[in-house]
């Protein structure tokens, strides 16, 4: 499986840059790794949330706190490793058609939690993985092509960054969309289930 080292000099390879990076944490002290320990997190944390991708949902029930303002009966902490909620779900239910309404509010301190009419509720969410080891093969490509955009400017200055920046990006759409396709397709829904994603809206 690849590392964060191995997902970083793959996106290196992708705009012709011959250096590798030993580590990005603790940096090696190269340009490269620095840039790297920039922008690395960002590129994996956006596409995280981008895609209800089968390595990273989770379902978990939710601890209640107290305070929730009207029109709300609940609020639940949001778990501390949620990187995008899809629904919030009944007691035991696993229809994700029966998401409820909800809404994400911050409190006093920043900690995000969950507001909604839902007793004793259940998240589905995408978790923030940071274990490359847990990543699919099609993520790991993906992510080292979003992050060639990010530090095709720095790296390569100028025009010549920027136009590189924008043909990585570029290809990185192109990438996601065949990566959420082929992540999709490994599972099997009723024709007439309606996303999660969408429910949650």
């Amino acid at each position: 499986m690849a590392s964060e080292v191995d997902i970083c000099n793959l996106g290196l390879a992708h705009l012709g840059n011959s250096a590798t990076v030993a580590s990005i944490d603790p940096v090696d002290g190269s340009v490269e790794a620095d840039y790297c320990k920039r922008f690395y997190p960002l590129a994996r944390d956006t596409l995280l949330e981008a895609h209800t991708w089968n390595f990273a949902v989770y379902r978990s029930s939710l601890a209640l706190l107290s305070n929730p303002p009207t029109p709300w009966a609940y609020r639940y902490a949001l778990p501390s490793d949620c990187a995008k909620p899809w629904a919030v779900l009944p007691y035991q239910t696993n229809d994700d058609q029966n998401s409820v309404d909800y809404i994400i509010e911050a409190i006093a301190d920043g900690t995000r939690t969950i507001l909604t009419n839902e007793e004793s509720a259940t998240l589905r969410y995408t978790r923030r993985i940071t274990d490359t080891t847990k990543f699919s093969v099609m993520f790991v490509q993906v992510v080292a092509r979003l992050l060639a955009a990010h530090v095709a400017g720095p790296l390569l200055k100028g025009k010549t960054g920027r136009e590189e920046a924008i043909n990585q990006y570029k290809l990185f759409m192109v990438e996601r969309a065949e990566a959420m396709s082929s992540d999709s397709n490994s599972q099997k829904l009723h024709p007439d289930h309606t996303p999660s994603s969408l429910v949650a809206r």
